[in-house]
């Protein structure tokens, strides 16, 4: 069809800066993907035996080594598409407007969705682990132990090599925040900051637990370990039966959002047939990965603990059935 042209290339780099800008998932974003094909990227783990005592009487002792290839498919493909009534836009300013569609998209809806897709990915892999999930009443944290909860929490597992390394981050609900700000046995500084170095970044509450950054989740919106993304209206909710989120950690070093922003169409008025205006299309395929570790394996890196009580919308489904 004439006239049409495929701006992924263009505004491909833009896009994804102002994603990194409004996520709280940012710190773990990568780009730095090679693709095998419109939505597949591998990624290579290596594991090697260890020493063995040296005989003095000659002859090594061989190790092996193994090397694995893991294909990841990135699942999550999304798009939409907007129609701009000519009357509304000014022809010599349509570039303008494609972006200004795109922007107030990506901070309005494209970036909480990655937020809500990155906490229930990770609560997933957390809670298919043994000793990596728990539960709590989100009513019994106070300030009177929520300092414990959350030392505890770090303590889970394997997580303190990750620690070690400076590779962990803490995200609580605001309550929690709150309850730690108030807490005797705390005693840092909780500050407004903003999450993305330099520019324009989402504000929250940030301090650090044994040098462990811990985030504030404003928005509970997004703070579930289970999300819909086929509601009625579009966009995202809550799962049926999803639990919020008290405290979740996980590592950059091996857990990654991947965005990929396969294309993005504007069709000058005449060039479809769907109206007497302005179409701007976009479809988005992204997806979150935990990897294993180099050691044996295995994925030790995230943990969860969910709030005991179901999200409403399981309540509203029952009286609904009954």
């Amino acid at each position: 069809m004439a006239n049409t042209v495929n701006h992924a290339q263009q505004w491909n780099p833009e896009l994804v800066e102002i994603m990194r800008q409004n996520t709280l998932c940012a710190p773990f974003i990568t780009t730095n993907v090679r693709w095998l094909d419109a939505k597949t990227f591998h990624f290579t783990s290596m594991q090697t035996s260890g020493f063995k005592n040296h005989s003095r009487n000659g002859g090594w002792n061989r190790g092996e080594f193994t090397q694995t290839d893991h294909p990841y498919t990135v699942t999550h493909d999304r798009d939409i598409e907007f129609l701009v009534d000519k009357a509304d836009v000014d022809e010599s300013n349509a570039t303008a407007s494609i972006q200004n569609i795109a922007q107030v998209f990506t901070q309005n809806q494209s970036g909480p969705e990655k937020d809500a897709l990155f906490f229930s990915k990770v609560a997933a892999a957390a809670k298919a682990l043994e000793g990596y999930h728990t539960e709590t009443d989100a009513s019994t944290i106070t300030k009177a132990n929520v300092y414990g909860h959350l030392k505890k929490c770090m303590a889970a597992g394997k997580l303190r090599r990750y620690k070690g390394k400076g590779g962990l981050i803490m995200y609580i609900t605001s309550a929690i925040m709150d309850a730690l700000e108030q807490s005797t046995e705390f005693t840092r500084t909780i500050n407004v900051t903003q999450i993305a170095d330099g520019g324009e970044g989402i504000e929250t509450r940030i301090t650090d637990i044994d040098g462990v950054p811990v985030m504030e989740v404003i928005d509970d919106e997004v703070f579930y370990d289970a999300f819909n993304f086929e509601p009625a209206n579009g966009g995202f909710e809550p799962h049926a039966g999803a639990h919020k989120i008290n405290v979740l950690i996980a590592s950059p070093l091996t857990t990654k959002v991947v965005p990929k922003i396969s294309s993005i169409y504007f069709f000058n008025p005449g060039a479809h047939t769907q109206g007497d205006g302005y179409l701007y299309q976009e479809r988005e395929l992204s997806d979150v990965f935990t990897f294993p570790n180099g050691k044996d394996g295995k994925v030790d890196s995230v943990f969860v603990d969910t709030d005991t009580a179901a999200s409403v919308l399981a309540d509203i489904d029952t009286a609904a059935v009954e």
